[in-house]
C-alpha cells in the first residue's frame, strides 16, 4: 500500500495552514486498512510521541480495531489520560472506549522483559543462575541500548501472540532517534564482540583444555581489567556469558527477525517532530535513514502547531497599529467614545491639558445648571484623589494586545518557514499537522480530539 505521494516544491508558500502543495497524511485509512499491523511513532525526544500514540490507538479502536498501545515513556502520562491507574508490562484494557473496537496499553518493563526471556529459553537451573547473576542485573537495569533492544523484543512478542489487530509502538525517548534502529543491530554487536568471545571461550573449549586456557589465556587480562574493574566483576561477567551462552543464538536470531519486521509491509513508521528547527532536522535524517533501511514510512506528525483566528492581521500591520495608539496617532477615533475634553483635562489624563484652556462641553439638551454627573454618562466626573480611566489606559491595553498578536504572528511564520525547509527537501513525504492546545492532555476526550485533528491533516488558524 502506498504510504506517501509525491508533491511540489515548498518554495513561494505564504499560508500559515499546511499548503495545499504538501501531501496530506491520511490517517483514517491508516488505521482502518486490515494490512497494517503495526505503527511505530517515533523521533526526537518531547515532540509528543507519547500523546499522539495514544490518540492513534483511541481512534483506531472507536473505529473497530482491537488495539494495543506499547509505550516506554516512564513519566506514566498514557496510563493518566487513559484512566487507568497504572500500566506495567502486562496490557490492561482501557474502558470508556466509544466505538466495536477494543484498547490495550502497557507501558514497558526492561528488566522484566529481559527476565522473560531468560525464563523462556533456558532451563530452571540455568535461568535461576542468570537472574541471581549481578551482571546480569546491572545489564538488564541499564545496559546502554538495553531499553531499546526490548521495546523491540516485547514488539516482537505482541505480534507473536496474534491476539491483536493494530500493535501501536511508542519509541523510547532516546538522545538520537536512530537509536531505536540500531538496538537490534548493536546486540548484535555486542554479543559479536572480542570481549563477550574471549569470555566464552573456556565454556566452549570445556575440560582440561578450557581451564588451561582459562588459567593461562585468561590470567593475563584478568591481571590487567581485574585491577581496573575489579576481579569480582569480572568473574560475574564470565559466569553470565557461560550462562548465556546458550541463549546468544536465540538473541541474535531475534534481533534480526525484529529487524525484518521492521522492514515488513505491514508495518508503518510515522516520524513525529514539533515545528522547530532541531526536530525537524532530526526528523528529516530520520527520514533519510528509514528510506536507506528500506522501510515503511507513512509520513510526518507535525505537532503543536500554532493558528490564529485573525491571520488576516500581519505582524508588521498590528505592530503598526500598537505604535500609533501608544503616540497618540490615531486620530479617526469616534468623538462618542471619548470622555468630554473638559473632563479629561481635570483628571489629568489629556497629555496636552497644559497646552490649551479646556473647552466647554458640547452642547447637549440638558440646561447649563445641570451636575456634572449628569453632563455624560461615558466619563462621570472624578472624586479628589481617585484615578479616573482614560481613553489612553484602553489605547494601551489595546496597544499590548496587538503586539501579543504581532508576536504570534511571527511565531506562525518562523513555523512556516521550518516547516517548508523540511518538505522542500522531501517533498515525498506526506504531512499531518495538530494545532498547539490550550493545555495538556489527560483524558479520553483529549485523545480525541487529537484523533481529529490527526485525521483533519492540517491545524486549525
Amino acid at each position: 500500500m502506498t504510504r506517501t505521494q509525491p508533491t511540489a516544491s515548498a518554495a513561494g508558500r505564504t499560508s500559515p495552514a499546511l499548503d495545499a502543495a504538501a501531501a496530506p497524511l491520511e490517517i483514517d485509512p491508516l488505521l482502518d486498512d486490515p494490512d497494517t499491523r503495526i505503527i511505530v511513532c517515533c523521533g526526537s525526544g518531547g515532540v509528543g510521541k507519547t500523546t499522539t500514540a495514544a490518540a492513534l490507538g483511541v481512534r483506531a479502536a472507536e473505529r473497530g480495531r482491537k488495539v494495543v498501545v506499547l509505550t516506554i515513556d516512564p513519566a506514566r502520562r498514557l496510563a493518566q489520560s487513559m484512566g487507568i491507574d497504572s500500566l506495567d508490562n502486562t496490557p490492561r484494557q482501557v474502558k470508556g472506549v466509544e466505538g466495536p473496537g477494543e484498547l490495550h496499553a502497557m507501558m514497558l518493563d526492561m528488566k522484566r522483559t529481559f527476565d522473560e526471556i531468560v525464563e523462556a529459553h533456558a532451563d530452571r537451573d540455568r535461568a535461576r543462575a542468570i537472574l541471581d547473576n549481578p551482571f546480569y542485573q546491572s545489564l538488564s537495569a541499564g545496559f546502554a541500548g538495553t531499553q531499546e533492544y526490548m521495546a523491540m523484543e516485547k514488539l516482537g512478542q505482541l505480534r507473536a501472540r496474534d491476539s491483536w489487530d493494530l500493535i501501536i509502538v511508542d519509541t523510547p525517548p532516546s538522545r538520537s532517534a536512530l537509536d531505536f534502529l540500531d538496538a537490534p543491530k548493536r546486540l548484535g554487536s555486542f554479543l559479536d564482540g572480542k570481549f563477550i568471545r574471549l569470555l566464552m571461550a573456556p565454556a566452549k573449549v570445556g575440560g582440561r583444555a578450557g581451564m588451561k586456557f582459562l588459567n593461562v589465556g585468561m590470567s593475563m587480562m584478568t591481571g590487567t581489567i581485574g585491577k581496573v574493574l575489579g576481579g569480582q566483576f569480572l568473574g560475574d561477567v564470565q559466569m553470565f556469558v557461560t550462562a548465556m551462552d546458550s541463549m546468544f543464538g536465540g538473541l541474535r536470531t531475534r534481533a534480526e527477525a525484529t529487524y525484518r519486521l521492521l522492514q515488513a509491509p505491514g508495518t508503518a513508521f510515522l516520524v513525529v517532530a514539533a515545528p522547530e528547527r532541531d526536530a525537524l532536522r532530526e526528523a528529516a535524517y530520520f527520514v533519510e535513514r528509514l528510506a536507506a533501511e528500506e522501510m515503511p514510512l507513512a509520513g510526518l506528525v507535525l505537532n503543536r502547531v500554532h493558528g490564529s483566528g485573525a491571520a488576516r492581521l500581519s505582524a508588521e500591520r498590528a505592530l503598526a497599529a500598537a505604535e500609533n495608539l501608544e503616540e497618540g496617532g490615531i486620530v479617526d477615533q469616534d468623538p462618542g467614545n471619548a470622555p468630554p475634553r473638559g473632563v479629561a483635562a481635570a483628571a489629568g489624563s489629556s497629555p496636552r491639558a497644559s497646552e490649551a484652556p479646556p473647552e466647554p462641553p458640547p452642547e447637549s439638551s440638558e440646561s447649563p445648571e445641570a451636575p456634572v454627573s449628569e453632563l455624560s454618562t461615558t466619563a462621570p466626573a472624578p472624586e479628589a484623589g481617585s484615578v479616573t480611566p482614560s481613553v489612553t489606559s484602553v489605547e494601551q491595553l489595546t496597544a499590548g494586545l496587538l503586539r501579543l498578536h504581532a508576536e504570534r504572528m511571527q511565531v506562525l511564520a518562523r513555523e512556516r518557514r521550518t516547516r517548508d525547509r523540511f518538505t522542500a527537501l522531501h517533498p515525498e513525504v506526506a504531512v499531518a499537522e495538530v494545532a498547539a492546545l490550550p493545555g495538556d492532555v489527560h483524558d479520553l476526550a483529549g485523545l480525541r480530539a487529537i484523533g481529529d485533528h490527526l485525521a483533519a491533516g492540517r491545524s486549525t488558524t
